[in-house]
């Protein structure tokens, strides 16, 4: 039996069904906004598999062509790998929900999402998050929801929640919002420059904006919600955990606190490989797995780690909690990159690189749901093993590098004027050495490299991370945390939260929360948006001692651009049938030519000399004729009456055997011949755009020009 409920947001509903699809799924949902509809089903496994050391929580996002009447692009007419878009919306709805299943429950569970309906102006990114909540919560799997999902605009200073695709074109906020009945649970998004305290008042209308969506979800699981399962908790024998903490003694602080990460790691490494070898020697192989010796010094190590932060006020590498570790920079690394830099904060370096391309380089891609369909600004974000002393697999991109070089891409992509900027720019982040934030790193080197380019920025963006070590009562309640500045890795694995703030002396361009915690009160994340600002700005300050503005000259590798402004009627001759005119001035040039609808004409060269040629050719085949110049021209017809002349390329004017001469010319062949190039003057244009010359008034006027220099 189908039930639906519905959530009222503003003059807005969110439908939410169950029972109609997907019905031997576990839990399946459909969302509803507009004519937007995604279905969301999700399942978990009975059993955990043999050896199963984690939890393997899978959330995909599909999006179907057929869903907006759309036949895929390209050859095969079947959806392929997955689009950018779709991986950013499979973090987006895995991020907030993976805290909020039990801890030490290692059954495989798959959320999916697929895209039915799509009207172009609703986004489905926020209906997958609804939707794999509301499954959830009228499933039997054991998850802490439900939870609500908005995005939130701003309009003429307005908040707007769920803005259309057209509302968001005059928004200066991007913000995807994430709670539960009290608490934030995720965010993410990007801004132009908003200041702290409206971000604030953002994450409360977020908050408020959640409200409806919970309850919606709520009185459908009353309705058919199932009874959640019984499960089995994998957890390390209360003996082994017992003689594992006192074999280990009270040397595990002092390891921690070793300076380096390497360093670091090693000598916690050589401690639990010690132990490990004697409680398997006491209480056998069997009993102490490696899962049950791998979560057990997990357990020692997460204990230390809290107890340095909240009980020493100590941090692993002897910070204060709201220092920034040393900043070092430098620009212009690379002789061949167009701009380019290097980057660290402590044990974490980036080095970018900014290249310069023409129109024909901007990213194009299917969009199904409404929205860009192009872009001129890109970030990629590599990854590799070694920055972290590591082997593994070599591969593509995978949906962390996604999501941290998106996260990094749209906090500096409104500091660019791309609306006026003539190129397109491709910053990669080579990630060098990792130990605290790489995304916010990126920003920073990004940043250095575009400047370097001599990139228009309006403004520096740099970005930190801020993380909380909290302390817990009854109900679950926070009693007591400490905001780190700045977060180390153990720090982010072992602590509570990782707040990526980014933005410039003005306000907030990007920001991105994750949580290990249930939620976090609101009060508390002021806190620590203020803590990233006092950081942003102390590093910006350290970034302006390298390079404070862009530069004003090129890279001599960069391809130059000229802009001409022609007649929009003249396009077409300046293409020529068959792209003639436009592949001939390409090919003796050497340069790139885009023209636009508007008669925009965007010429690309590195070479000064192509530039030239293609300029030339450009104007001379679109140029108006001009009353009163003289021109330099090759006769293309005779006739009794006179001389047609091609004074401008493509375009021939009338000289009347009258005007050939100062005396009487009997016939046109005695003054000019066929080919012959001869200067002449525009004398008028009639209605119908016809060109009277005249070579006789030319040669007046360049004797009398002649004369007067002498």
């Amino acid at each position: 039996m189908a039930h639906k409920t519905v959530a009222q947001l503003g003059s807005a509903q969110i439908h939410i069904e169950t029972g109609k699809l997907a019905k031997q799924a576990d839990g399946a949902v459909t969302v509803q906004l507009g004519e937007t509809i995604v279905m969301v089903a999700a399942v978990a496994a009975t059993k955990a598999k043999p050896g199963q050391e984690f939890f393997p929580l899978t959330v995909d996002y599909k999006e179907k062509a057929a869903a907006a009447g759309k036949f895929p692009g390209g050859y095969f007419k079947r959806e392929g790998r997955p689009t950018e878009k779709e991986i950013l919306t499979c973090r987006l709805t895995d991020r907030p929900i993976r805290p909020l299943f039990p801890k030490g429950w290692y059954n495989e569970v798959q959320v999916q999402s697929v895209l039915l309906s799509a009207d172009g102006e609703n986004d489905p990114d926020i209906l997958s998050i609804i939707g794999a909540s509301a499954a959830l919560t009228v499933s039997d799997i054991p998850w802490d929801g439900p939870l609500g999902a908005v995005r939130i605009g701003r309009v003429g200073g307005e908040f707007i929640a769920n803005p259309t695709h057209v509302q968001m074109l005059d928004s200066d906020l991007d913000l995807i919002y994430v709670g539960n009945t009290k608490d934030v649970v995720m965010f993410e998004g990007a801004a132009t420059e908003i200041t702290e305290a409206d971000f604030v008042k953002a994450l409360e209308f977020g908050q408020a904006s959640c409200q409806p969506i919970i309850a919606a979800q709520v009185e459908l699981g009353k309705l058919a919600g199932k009874p959640k399962r019984q499960i089995t908790l994998n957890v390390v024998p209360d003996d082994v955990l017992k003689e594992a903490k006192n074999l280990s003694g009270d040397r595990m602080v002092p390891a921690l606190l070793i300076p380096g990460k390497l360093a670091r790691e090693g000598a916690v490494k050589g401690i639990a490989d010690e132990v490990g070898l004697k409680l398997v020697e006491k209480f056998g192989a069997d009993k102490v797995t490696d899962f049950v010796l791998k979560d057990a010094f997990y357990y020692i190590q997460k204990e230390a780690v809290r107890g340095l932060v909240l009980n020493s006020k100590k941090r692993l590498d002897g910070r204060s909690f709201d220092a920034v570790r040393q900043i070092t920079s430098e620009v212009g690394i690379l002789p061949r990159a167009h701009g380019s830099a290097i980057f660290a904060r402590g044990e974490t370096q980036a080095v970018t690189l900014v290249t310069l391309g023409t129109g024909e380089d901007a990213q194009e891609f299917d969009s199904y749901t409404g929205g860009n369909t192009s872009k001129k600004f890109i970030l990629h974000y590599n990854f590799p093993n070694y920055s972290v002393g590591e082997t593994g697999r070599i591969s593509g991109p995978g949906r962390r590098e996604i999501g941290h070089g998106a996260l990094a891409e749209r906090s500096i992509e409104s500091m660019i004027p791309l609306d006026t900027y003539p190129y397109a720019v491709r910053v990669t982040s080579e990630i060098m050495e990792s130990n605290g934030s790489t995304s916010m790193a990126s920003v920073c080197g990004g940043t250095l490299a575009l400047m370097d380019a001599g990139v228009p920025m309006i403004r520096p963006v740099a970005g930190i991370s801020v993380g909380i070590c909290t302390e817990h009562g009854e109900n679950d309640q926070i009693t007591g945390y400490e905001l780190l500045t700045d977060i180390i890795g153990w720090e982010d694995a072992f602590c509570d939260m990782d707040c990526k703030i980014a933005g410039t002396s003005k306000g907030i361009t990007g920001f991105q929360l994750d949580l290990k915690l249930r939620g976090l009160p609101l009060k508390i994340m002021v806190e620590a948006i203020e803590k990233a600002r006092v950081a942003r700005l102390f590093i910006l300050d350290e970034m302006a001692k390298t390079i404070s503005a862009p530069r004003t000259e090129l890279s001599k590798y960069a391809p130059r651009i000229v802009q001409i402004r022609i007649n929009p009627e003249k396009i077409g001759a300046l293409i020529g049938p068959g792209g003639k005119n436009i592949k001939k001035i390409v090919e003796e040039s050497g340069c790139e030519i885009n023209i636009e609808d508007d008669g925009t004409v965007n010429i690309y060269s590195v070479s000064e000399d192509g530039m030239r040629i293609a300029r030339a050719a450009v104007e001379g085949m679109t140029a108006e004729a001009e009353i009163g110049k003289i021109y330099r021209g090759k006769v293309v017809s005779i006739k009794e009456f006179g001389a047609f002349v091609e004074f401008i390329p493509g375009k021939d004017g009338l000289c009347h055997i009258s005007e050939l001469a100062n005396f009487r010319v009997k016939a046109t062949e005695d003054i000019v011949k066929m080919g012959d190039e001869i200067w002449v003057k525009c004398l008028g244009i009639d209605d119908k755009g016809r060109v009277k010359l005249s070579r006789r008034a030319a040669m007046e006027e360049r004797d009398k020009e002649m004369a007067a220099k002498v």
